[in-house]
């Protein structure tokens, strides 16, 4: 038996995929969330969804309409040995403005929120820790509003939305530079 990693045991002869973990985060459009996830050494896949709300099945256009209580997300299958939560909690604070309640740059309304859904305890504890960190890191003038909630279901979103940086570069580029996201990031993540 190989040893525990985050809390998963691998047994000898198993597959990598038993060790695999998941985690899920809302971070505003969920277009540019992906990319930054994908491109670290150790997650295996990063599917965009839906999550947190009661509306099961929701379409793209239920969502934005902010009446199904669901918000934009990601979920992260990442492999522990390679990559741990800390790092992607890391990774998810850089994308975001965790101080803004109210949606994520020029996408506003709940749909837009940002969160952290946690799948256990673990998750959980390290995610409250890291909120906290950057609460006191005097990085924002406001405080970090961003939410840590219990993991719900998650709704895989059409397959549009997958890879969208891959399959349309120049408006997801120009998507970012427009809403106010990557000068945001510049600015306060930069130094």
């Amino acid at each position: 038996m190989r040893p525990a990693v985050g809390g998963v045991v691998a047994m000898g002869g198993a597959s990598d995929k038993d060790r695999y973990q998941t985690a899920v985060f809302a971070g505003g459009c969920f277009w540019c969330m992906i990319a930054p996830f994908a491109e670290a050494k150790g997650v295996i896949e990063v599917i965009p969804g839906y999550t947190g709300g009661d509306k099961e099945n929701p379409s793209y256009h239920e969502v934005c309409s902010n009446l199904t209580g669901h918000c934009e997300g990601v979920r992260v299958t990442f492999d522990p040995v390679l990559i741990d939560y800390e790092e992607l909690l890391n990774i998810f604070w850089r994308q975001i403005d965790p101080t803004d309640a109210g949606g994520q740059f020029f996408d506003r309304g709940t749909s837009y929120r940002t969160a952290v859904f946690y799948h256990d305890q673990t998750q959980k504890e390290k995610a409250e820790a890291s909120k906290k960190e950057l609460n006191s890191s005097g990085r924002f003038n406001k405080p970090v509003v961003t939410a840590i909630l219990p993991a719900s279901t998650f709704y895989p979103a059409e397959d549009y939305h997958h890879d969208y940086h891959k399959k349309n570069p120049e408006h997801y580029k120009r998507y970012r530079r427009g809403s106010g996201r990557d000068a945001f990031i510049d600015k306060h993540w930069s130094k």
